[in-house]
Protein backbone atom coordinates (compact mmCIF):
# COMPACT_ATOMS: atom_id res chain seq x y z
CA UNK A 1 0.00 0.00 0.00
CA UNK A 2 2.43 2.82 -0.94
CA UNK A 3 -0.45 4.90 -1.35
CA UNK A 4 -3.39 4.98 0.86
CA UNK A 5 -6.51 7.16 0.07
CA UNK A 6 -8.85 9.93 2.13
CA UNK A 7 -10.97 6.95 3.05
CA UNK A 8 -8.27 4.26 3.82
CA UNK A 9 -6.62 6.74 5.54
CA UNK A 10 -9.58 8.19 8.40
CA UNK A 11 -10.20 3.60 8.47
CA UNK A 12 -6.51 3.53 9.64
CA UNK A 13 -6.91 6.32 12.45
CA UNK A 14 -9.86 3.97 13.88
CA UNK A 15 -7.55 1.03 14.44
CA UNK A 16 -5.16 3.38 16.71
CA UNK A 17 -5.81 2.93 20.38
CA UNK A 18 -4.85 6.61 21.21
CA UNK A 19 -5.14 7.83 24.79
CA UNK A 20 -6.63 11.29 24.18
CA UNK A 21 -7.99 13.37 26.87
CA UNK A 22 -10.14 17.02 26.05
CA UNK A 23 -11.72 19.32 28.86
CA UNK A 24 -10.80 16.53 31.90
CA UNK A 25 -12.30 13.71 29.96
CA UNK A 26 -10.73 11.08 27.68
CA UNK A 27 -11.95 11.35 24.33
CA UNK A 28 -13.18 7.61 23.35
CA UNK A 29 -14.13 8.32 19.94
CA UNK A 30 -11.48 10.84 18.48
CA UNK A 31 -11.78 10.39 14.61
CA UNK A 32 -15.68 10.89 15.43
CA UNK A 33 -15.26 14.19 17.88
CA UNK A 34 -16.68 17.22 15.97
CA UNK A 35 -13.72 19.04 17.48
CA UNK A 36 -10.94 17.12 16.14
CA UNK A 37 -12.35 16.00 12.83
CA UNK A 38 -12.23 18.98 11.20
CA UNK A 39 -8.52 18.54 11.65
CA UNK A 40 -8.24 15.14 10.38
CA UNK A 41 -9.82 16.71 7.02
CA UNK A 42 -7.39 18.62 6.30
CA UNK A 43 -4.54 15.56 6.82
CA UNK A 44 -7.05 13.79 4.96
CA UNK A 45 -6.92 16.18 1.92
CA UNK A 46 -3.16 14.93 1.68
CA UNK A 47 -4.13 11.53 0.64
CA UNK A 48 -7.19 13.02 -1.56
CA UNK A 49 -4.80 15.04 -3.86
CA UNK A 50 -2.50 12.60 -3.75
CA UNK A 51 -4.71 10.27 -5.70
CA UNK A 52 -6.21 13.03 -8.15
CA UNK A 53 -4.27 13.09 -11.91
CA UNK A 54 -3.90 17.15 -12.00
CA UNK A 55 -1.81 16.79 -8.52
CA UNK A 56 -0.10 13.67 -8.55
CA UNK A 57 3.40 15.89 -9.65
CA UNK A 58 3.25 17.83 -6.08
CA UNK A 59 1.85 15.24 -3.80
CA UNK A 60 3.48 12.02 -4.97
CA UNK A 61 7.11 10.88 -6.09
CA UNK A 62 9.71 8.28 -6.74
CA UNK A 63 11.32 7.09 -3.42
CA UNK A 64 14.85 6.86 -3.70
CA UNK A 65 15.01 3.92 -1.82
CA UNK A 66 12.71 1.41 -4.06
CA UNK A 67 11.48 3.73 -6.95
CA UNK A 68 7.92 2.95 -6.00
CA UNK A 69 5.56 6.20 -6.30
CA UNK A 70 5.34 7.26 -2.46
CA UNK A 71 3.38 10.63 -0.65
CA UNK A 72 5.68 13.39 -1.11
CA UNK A 73 5.22 13.74 2.90
CA UNK A 74 7.45 10.42 3.08
CA UNK A 75 10.31 11.28 0.72
CA UNK A 76 14.05 12.78 0.99
CA UNK A 77 14.64 15.32 -1.23
CA UNK A 78 16.96 14.48 -4.01
CA UNK A 79 17.18 17.57 -5.67
CA UNK A 80 16.21 21.24 -5.86
CA UNK A 81 13.56 20.90 -7.89
CA UNK A 82 12.14 18.31 -4.89
CA UNK A 83 12.60 21.44 -2.37
CA UNK A 84 10.72 23.74 -4.82
CA UNK A 85 7.71 21.07 -5.49
CA UNK A 86 7.58 20.59 -1.68
CA UNK A 87 7.06 24.15 -1.22
CA UNK A 88 4.10 24.26 -3.80
CA UNK A 89 2.78 21.44 -2.65
CA UNK A 90 2.16 23.34 0.56
CA UNK A 91 0.75 26.81 -0.70
CA UNK A 92 -1.82 24.24 -2.93
CA UNK A 93 -2.15 22.64 0.48
CA UNK A 94 -3.02 25.82 2.29
CA UNK A 95 -5.35 27.07 -0.54
CA UNK A 96 -7.45 23.99 -0.34
CA UNK A 97 -7.84 23.81 3.32
CA UNK A 98 -7.50 27.23 4.97
CA UNK A 99 -6.01 25.58 7.92
CA UNK A 100 -2.85 23.51 8.96
CA UNK A 101 -2.90 20.17 7.23
CA UNK A 102 -0.56 18.56 9.90
CA UNK A 103 1.59 16.32 8.10
CA UNK A 104 4.90 18.67 7.43
CA UNK A 105 6.62 18.04 10.51
CA UNK A 106 6.81 14.71 10.08
CA UNK A 107 8.62 15.15 6.39
CA UNK A 108 10.50 17.79 7.99
CA UNK A 109 12.16 15.15 10.60
CA UNK A 110 12.60 12.65 7.85
CA UNK A 111 14.70 14.92 6.33
CA UNK A 112 16.60 15.90 9.33
CA UNK A 113 17.28 12.88 10.80
CA UNK A 114 18.42 11.13 7.11
CA UNK A 115 21.75 13.41 6.68
CA UNK A 116 22.04 13.88 10.43
CA UNK A 117 22.66 10.11 11.06
CA UNK A 118 24.23 9.14 8.14
CA UNK A 119 27.12 12.07 9.45
CA UNK A 120 26.62 10.25 12.92
CA UNK A 121 27.32 6.70 11.58
CA UNK A 122 30.66 8.49 9.44
CA UNK A 123 32.08 9.58 12.53
CA UNK A 124 31.42 7.64 15.07
CA UNK A 125 30.53 4.26 13.50
CA UNK A 126 27.23 3.81 14.76
CA UNK A 127 24.27 1.99 12.48
CA UNK A 128 21.55 4.99 12.96
CA UNK A 129 21.59 5.73 9.32
CA UNK A 130 20.32 2.12 8.20
CA UNK A 131 17.69 1.71 10.84
CA UNK A 132 16.58 5.06 9.95
CA UNK A 133 16.31 3.97 6.10
CA UNK A 134 14.34 0.81 7.54
CA UNK A 135 12.31 2.84 9.42
CA UNK A 136 11.69 5.45 6.54
CA UNK A 137 11.19 2.58 4.23
CA UNK A 138 7.51 1.56 6.73
CA UNK A 139 6.60 5.18 6.51
CA UNK A 140 6.41 5.19 2.89
CA UNK A 141 4.97 1.65 2.39
CA UNK A 142 1.83 2.32 4.69
CA UNK A 143 1.94 6.01 3.77
CA UNK A 144 1.95 6.88 7.43
CA UNK A 145 1.79 10.22 8.98
CA UNK A 146 4.15 11.14 11.27
CA UNK A 147 4.50 13.97 13.98
CA UNK A 148 7.89 15.44 14.12
CA UNK A 149 8.04 16.68 18.14
CA UNK A 150 10.88 19.12 19.06
CA UNK A 151 9.59 21.51 21.63
CA UNK A 152 9.97 20.55 25.14
CA UNK A 153 8.32 22.23 28.05
CA UNK A 154 11.66 23.96 28.94
CA UNK A 155 10.46 24.76 32.98
CA UNK A 156 13.12 27.56 33.46
CA UNK A 157 14.50 28.63 30.13
CA UNK A 158 17.83 29.99 32.21
CA UNK A 159 18.95 26.00 32.77
CA UNK A 160 19.82 23.57 30.91
CA UNK A 161 18.02 20.68 30.56
CA UNK A 162 20.37 18.41 33.00
CA UNK A 163 19.65 21.42 36.05
CA UNK A 164 16.02 21.74 35.69
CA UNK A 165 14.63 21.69 39.12
CA UNK A 166 12.47 18.35 37.00
CA UNK A 167 14.41 16.47 34.94
CA UNK A 168 11.17 15.38 32.63
CA UNK A 169 11.14 19.00 31.76
CA UNK A 170 13.33 17.74 28.93
CA UNK A 171 12.24 14.60 27.77
CA UNK A 172 14.95 12.13 28.65
CA UNK A 173 16.58 8.63 28.62
CA UNK A 174 16.05 6.99 31.63
CA UNK A 175 17.85 3.53 31.48
CA UNK A 176 19.70 2.20 28.01
CA UNK A 177 19.25 -1.46 28.17
CA UNK A 178 20.37 -4.28 25.67
CA UNK A 179 17.09 -3.97 23.78
CA UNK A 180 15.95 -0.62 23.38
CA UNK A 181 16.01 2.60 25.64
CA UNK A 182 13.26 3.72 28.60
CA UNK A 183 12.38 7.80 28.00
CA UNK A 184 10.24 10.00 29.74
CA UNK A 185 9.18 13.70 29.88
CA UNK A 186 6.88 15.75 26.97
CA UNK A 187 6.57 17.98 24.26
CA UNK A 188 4.38 20.76 23.67
CA UNK A 189 1.99 22.35 20.65
CA UNK A 190 2.53 19.52 18.86
CA UNK A 191 0.70 19.18 15.86
CA UNK A 192 -1.52 17.33 14.39
CA UNK A 193 -0.62 14.31 16.97
CA UNK A 194 -4.11 12.37 17.02
CA UNK A 195 -3.83 12.28 13.34
CA UNK A 196 -0.65 10.54 13.18
CA UNK A 197 0.14 6.97 13.02
CA UNK A 198 3.27 7.51 14.70
CA UNK A 199 5.88 9.92 16.18
CA UNK A 200 9.44 10.96 15.65
CA UNK A 201 10.80 12.55 18.70
CA UNK A 202 14.00 14.86 18.55
CA UNK A 203 15.98 17.07 21.23
CA UNK A 204 14.60 20.75 21.24
CA UNK A 205 18.36 22.24 21.50
CA UNK A 206 21.85 21.94 21.54
CA UNK A 207 23.32 19.76 24.63
CA UNK A 208 26.44 19.98 26.51
CA UNK A 209 28.31 16.82 27.87
CA UNK A 210 25.92 17.52 30.84
CA UNK A 211 22.94 16.60 28.85
CA UNK A 212 23.78 13.24 27.10
CA UNK A 213 20.73 12.01 28.66
CA UNK A 214 18.68 14.49 26.64
CA UNK A 215 20.42 13.94 23.02
CA UNK A 216 17.59 11.02 21.55
CA UNK A 217 15.80 10.57 19.15
CA UNK A 218 13.47 7.94 18.40
CA UNK A 219 10.32 6.94 16.64
CA UNK A 220 7.18 4.96 18.28
CA UNK A 221 3.60 4.31 17.04
CA UNK A 222 0.89 7.02 18.16
CA UNK A 223 -0.59 4.45 20.71
CA UNK A 224 2.18 2.96 22.43
CA UNK A 225 2.07 1.93 26.00
CA UNK A 226 2.73 5.13 28.21
CA UNK A 227 2.69 7.75 25.81
CA UNK A 228 -1.41 10.05 25.96
CA UNK A 229 -2.39 13.71 24.72
CA UNK A 230 -4.06 16.09 25.96
CA UNK A 231 -5.95 18.81 23.51
CA UNK A 232 -5.08 22.01 23.44
CA UNK A 233 -7.46 24.80 23.45
CA UNK A 234 -8.23 26.92 20.45
CA UNK A 235 -10.83 29.88 20.12
CA UNK A 236 -14.24 29.28 19.57
CA UNK A 237 -13.27 25.26 19.52
CA UNK A 238 -16.69 24.68 21.18
CA UNK A 239 -18.54 26.49 18.68
CA UNK A 240 -18.34 23.34 16.88
CA UNK A 241 -20.32 21.40 19.38
CA UNK A 242 -23.24 22.89 18.49
CA UNK A 243 -26.12 21.70 17.21
CA UNK A 244 -26.74 22.89 13.46
CA UNK A 245 -23.55 24.95 13.57
CA UNK A 246 -22.44 25.98 10.11
CA UNK A 247 -22.03 29.72 9.40
CA UNK A 248 -20.64 30.42 12.89
CA UNK A 249 -17.93 27.86 12.17
CA UNK A 250 -16.12 29.82 9.09
CA UNK A 251 -14.53 27.08 8.15
CA UNK A 252 -16.26 23.90 9.14
CA UNK A 253 -14.84 21.27 7.19
CA UNK A 254 -10.98 21.97 7.98
CA UNK A 255 -8.86 23.24 10.91
CA UNK A 256 -5.83 21.77 13.08
CA UNK A 257 -5.07 21.13 16.51
CA UNK A 258 -1.83 21.52 19.00
CA UNK A 259 -1.20 18.88 21.86
CA UNK A 260 0.73 18.31 24.84
CA UNK A 261 2.27 14.72 24.13
CA UNK A 262 3.68 13.37 27.50
CA UNK A 263 5.97 9.88 27.49
CA UNK A 264 5.62 8.08 31.08
CA UNK A 265 8.90 5.43 30.97
CA UNK A 266 7.96 4.99 27.28
CA UNK A 267 9.91 1.96 26.23
CA UNK A 268 11.84 2.53 22.35
CA UNK A 269 13.35 -0.92 20.97
CA UNK A 270 17.18 -0.47 19.46
CA UNK A 271 15.84 -0.56 15.55
CA UNK A 272 13.46 2.75 16.09
CA UNK A 273 16.39 4.39 18.20
CA UNK A 274 18.22 7.24 15.83
CA UNK A 275 20.25 8.88 17.93
CA UNK A 276 21.41 7.60 22.01
CA UNK A 277 23.52 10.54 23.87
CA UNK A 278 25.59 11.29 21.20
CA UNK A 279 25.24 15.02 21.90
CA UNK A 280 27.51 17.01 19.39
CA UNK A 281 24.78 16.15 16.79
CA UNK A 282 21.51 17.41 18.91
CA UNK A 283 22.43 21.02 17.76
CA UNK A 284 22.86 19.90 14.05
CA UNK A 285 19.24 17.97 14.00
CA UNK A 286 17.96 20.88 15.26
CA UNK A 287 19.56 23.31 12.88
CA UNK A 288 18.92 21.60 9.93
CA UNK A 289 14.83 20.38 11.25
CA UNK A 290 14.37 24.13 12.08
CA UNK A 291 15.92 24.94 8.29
CA UNK A 292 13.43 22.89 6.87
CA UNK A 293 10.67 23.44 8.79
CA UNK A 294 11.19 27.27 8.22
CA UNK A 295 11.18 26.81 4.27
CA UNK A 296 7.84 24.79 5.36
CA UNK A 297 6.22 28.07 6.50
CA UNK A 298 5.49 28.52 2.46
CA UNK A 299 1.83 27.20 3.51
CA UNK A 300 1.19 30.33 5.10
CA UNK A 301 0.86 31.68 1.90
CA UNK A 302 -1.93 29.24 1.21
CA UNK A 303 -3.74 30.55 3.97
CA UNK A 304 -2.98 33.88 3.02
CA UNK A 305 -4.23 33.29 -0.63
CA UNK A 306 -7.32 32.54 0.81
CA UNK A 307 -7.37 35.39 3.62
CA UNK A 308 -6.97 37.68 0.92
CA UNK A 309 -9.78 36.48 -1.06
CA UNK A 310 -12.11 36.75 2.08
CA UNK A 311 -11.34 40.20 2.21
CA UNK A 312 -12.00 40.75 -0.97
CA UNK A 313 -15.01 39.07 -1.04
CA UNK A 314 -16.40 41.53 2.15
CA UNK A 315 -15.42 44.72 0.21
CA UNK A 316 -17.46 43.07 -2.67
CA UNK A 317 -19.93 42.82 -0.10
CA UNK A 318 -19.51 45.82 1.68
CA UNK A 319 -20.27 47.84 -1.53
CA UNK A 320 -16.45 49.39 -0.41
CA UNK A 321 -14.88 47.34 -2.85
CA UNK A 322 -14.10 50.37 -5.74
CA UNK A 323 -12.74 52.73 -2.94
CA UNK A 324 -8.83 53.11 -3.49
CA UNK A 325 -7.70 52.36 -0.05
CA UNK A 326 -9.41 49.27 0.29
CA UNK A 327 -7.40 48.58 -3.41
CA UNK A 328 -4.46 49.39 -1.74
CA UNK A 329 -4.52 47.47 1.25
CA UNK A 330 -5.49 44.32 -1.21
CA UNK A 331 -1.93 44.84 -2.88
CA UNK A 332 -0.36 45.07 -0.46
CA UNK A 333 -1.37 42.34 1.49
CA UNK A 334 -0.82 40.40 -1.91
CA UNK A 335 3.15 41.96 -1.56
CA UNK A 336 3.35 40.55 1.68
CA UNK A 337 2.11 37.41 1.19
CA UNK A 338 4.38 37.16 -2.12
CA UNK A 339 7.34 38.44 -0.24
CA UNK A 340 6.81 35.44 1.92
CA UNK A 341 6.74 32.92 -1.02
CA UNK A 342 9.73 34.70 -2.68
CA UNK A 343 11.82 33.62 0.27
CA UNK A 344 10.48 30.43 0.70
CA UNK A 345 11.28 29.53 -2.68
CA UNK A 346 14.89 31.23 -2.65
CA UNK A 347 15.69 28.94 -0.15
CA UNK A 348 14.78 25.90 -2.10
CA UNK A 349 16.65 26.73 -5.20
CA UNK A 350 19.70 27.92 -3.29
CA UNK A 351 19.56 24.16 -1.64
CA UNK A 352 22.76 21.52 -1.99
CA UNK A 353 23.08 18.16 -1.35
CA UNK A 354 24.66 16.58 1.50
CA UNK A 355 27.21 13.78 2.17
CA UNK A 356 24.14 11.62 2.68
CA UNK A 357 22.62 12.35 -0.69
CA UNK A 358 19.34 14.50 0.41
CA UNK A 359 19.42 18.08 -0.15
CA UNK A 360 19.09 20.47 2.03
CA UNK A 361 17.81 24.42 1.77
CA UNK A 362 19.99 27.24 2.09
CA UNK A 363 19.77 28.31 6.27
CA UNK A 364 20.64 31.93 6.14
CA UNK A 365 17.02 32.21 3.48
CA UNK A 366 15.38 29.40 4.93
CA UNK A 367 15.63 31.86 8.71
CA UNK A 368 14.83 34.90 6.78
CA UNK A 369 11.96 33.23 5.42
CA UNK A 370 10.20 32.14 8.64
CA UNK A 371 11.32 35.69 10.35
CA UNK A 372 9.03 37.15 7.30
CA UNK A 373 6.39 34.66 8.38
CA UNK A 374 6.44 36.36 11.97
CA UNK A 375 6.01 39.63 10.89
CA UNK A 376 3.64 39.58 7.81
CA UNK A 377 0.60 37.41 8.51
CA UNK A 378 0.03 39.52 11.46
CA UNK A 379 0.12 42.76 8.96
CA UNK A 380 -2.22 40.78 6.13
CA UNK A 381 -4.63 39.56 8.99
CA UNK A 382 -5.10 43.22 10.58
CA UNK A 383 -6.06 44.78 6.83
CA UNK A 384 -7.96 41.82 6.54
CA UNK A 385 -9.91 42.63 9.79
CA UNK A 386 -9.80 46.52 8.33
CA UNK A 387 -11.31 45.91 5.25
CA UNK A 388 -14.38 43.59 6.82
CA UNK A 389 -15.17 46.16 9.37
CA UNK A 390 -16.49 45.53 12.98
CA UNK A 391 -19.26 42.90 12.31
CA UNK A 392 -16.51 40.26 11.94
CA UNK A 393 -16.35 40.49 15.86
CA UNK A 394 -20.26 41.77 16.69
CA UNK A 395 -22.16 39.36 14.91
CA UNK A 396 -24.86 37.72 16.67
CA UNK A 397 -24.94 34.17 16.32
CA UNK A 398 -26.48 31.70 13.47
CA UNK A 399 -28.94 30.41 15.66
CA UNK A 400 -30.34 33.72 15.94
CA UNK A 401 -30.07 34.14 12.05
CA UNK A 402 -32.07 30.82 11.32
CA UNK A 403 -34.88 32.15 14.32
CA UNK A 404 -37.96 32.63 12.78
CA UNK A 405 -38.51 36.16 14.20
CA UNK A 406 -35.06 37.63 14.61
CA UNK A 407 -33.78 35.87 11.27
CA UNK A 408 -35.43 38.35 9.11
CA UNK A 409 -34.42 41.29 11.37
CA UNK A 410 -31.01 40.06 11.00
CA UNK A 411 -31.03 39.99 6.98
CA UNK A 412 -32.80 43.51 6.87
CA UNK A 413 -29.96 45.55 9.22
CA UNK A 414 -26.89 42.95 8.08
CA UNK A 415 -27.40 43.79 4.27
CA UNK A 416 -24.63 44.87 2.37
CA UNK A 417 -24.64 45.85 -1.21
CA UNK A 418 -27.80 45.64 -3.58
CA UNK A 419 -28.15 42.54 -5.02
CA UNK A 420 -26.18 40.71 -2.55
CA UNK A 421 -27.19 37.59 -0.18
CA UNK A 422 -26.94 38.63 3.71
CA UNK A 423 -25.92 35.02 4.43
CA UNK A 424 -23.14 35.05 2.21
CA UNK A 425 -21.50 38.33 3.69
CA UNK A 426 -22.01 36.88 7.01
CA UNK A 427 -20.57 33.61 6.13
CA UNK A 428 -17.03 35.57 4.75
CA UNK A 429 -17.34 37.58 7.62
CA UNK A 430 -17.22 34.33 9.93
CA UNK A 431 -14.26 32.85 7.49
CA UNK A 432 -12.05 36.12 8.32
CA UNK A 433 -12.87 36.07 11.92
CA UNK A 434 -11.75 32.00 11.84
CA UNK A 435 -8.49 32.95 9.97
CA UNK A 436 -7.78 35.69 12.13
CA UNK A 437 -9.25 35.15 15.94
CA UNK A 438 -10.73 31.67 15.65
CA UNK A 439 -9.68 28.17 15.70
CA UNK A 440 -8.02 29.00 12.21
CA UNK A 441 -5.51 31.33 13.49
CA UNK A 442 -3.83 28.98 15.56
CA UNK A 443 -2.66 27.67 12.54
CA UNK A 444 -1.86 31.02 10.89
CA UNK A 445 -1.85 34.11 12.93
CA UNK A 446 -0.30 32.90 16.40
CA UNK A 447 1.40 30.10 14.97
CA UNK A 448 3.08 32.21 12.57
CA UNK A 449 5.02 33.73 15.49
CA UNK A 450 6.36 30.58 17.43
CA UNK A 451 5.94 27.51 14.86
CA UNK A 452 9.25 26.12 13.90
CA UNK A 453 10.76 28.28 16.63
CA UNK A 454 10.21 32.17 17.87
CA UNK A 455 11.64 35.18 15.81
CA UNK A 456 14.44 35.10 18.13
CA UNK A 457 15.84 31.85 17.02
CA UNK A 458 15.71 33.07 13.21
CA UNK A 459 18.10 35.95 14.32
CA UNK A 460 20.26 34.42 16.10
CA UNK A 461 20.75 31.87 13.03
CA UNK A 462 20.47 34.78 10.75
CA UNK A 463 23.73 36.05 12.78
CA UNK A 464 25.68 32.87 12.16
CA UNK A 465 24.70 32.05 8.90
CA UNK A 466 25.02 35.90 7.90
CA UNK A 467 28.69 35.75 7.37
CA UNK A 468 29.57 39.39 8.95
CA UNK A 469 33.30 38.92 8.88
CA UNK A 470 32.99 37.91 5.02
CA UNK A 471 30.76 41.20 4.56
CA UNK A 472 33.41 43.11 6.71
CA UNK A 473 36.20 42.48 3.86
CA UNK A 474 34.12 43.22 0.84
CA UNK A 475 33.98 46.74 2.72
CA UNK A 476 37.50 47.14 3.67
CA UNK A 477 38.74 45.78 0.00
CA UNK A 478 36.01 48.35 -1.99
CA UNK A 479 37.37 51.18 0.43
CA UNK A 480 41.48 50.00 0.63
CA UNK A 481 41.34 50.20 4.20
CA UNK A 482 44.76 49.12 5.78
CA UNK A 483 43.91 46.49 8.44
CA UNK A 484 47.60 47.37 9.90
CA UNK A 485 46.49 50.74 11.37
CA UNK A 486 43.67 49.24 13.10
CA UNK A 487 43.07 47.80 16.52
CA UNK A 488 39.67 46.37 15.82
Amino acid sequence: MALMTREEYIESLRKLDLKVYMFGKRVENVVDNPIIRPSMNSVAMTYELAQQDEYKDLLTTKSHLTGETVNRFTHIHQSTDDLVKKIKMQRLLGQKTASCFQRCVGMDAFNALYSTTYEMDKEYGTNYHERFKKYLLMAQENDWTVDGAMTDPKGDRGLSPSKQADPDLFLHINEVREDGIIVTGAKCHQTGSLNSHEHIFMPTQALSDDDKDYAVSFAVPSDVEGMFMILGRQSCDTRKLEEGADIDLGNSGFGGHECLVVLDHVFVPNERVFMCRENKYAGLLVERFAGYHRQSYACKTGVGDVLIGAAALAADYNGAAKASHIKDKLIEMMHLNETMWACSVACSYEGYKTESGAYLIDLLLANVCKQNVTRFPYDIARYAEDIAGGLMVTLPSEADFRHPELGPVMKKYYSGKVGTSTENRLRVLRLIENLCLGTAAVGYRTESMHGAGSPQAQRIMISRQGNLPAKKQMAREIAHIDVSKDDI
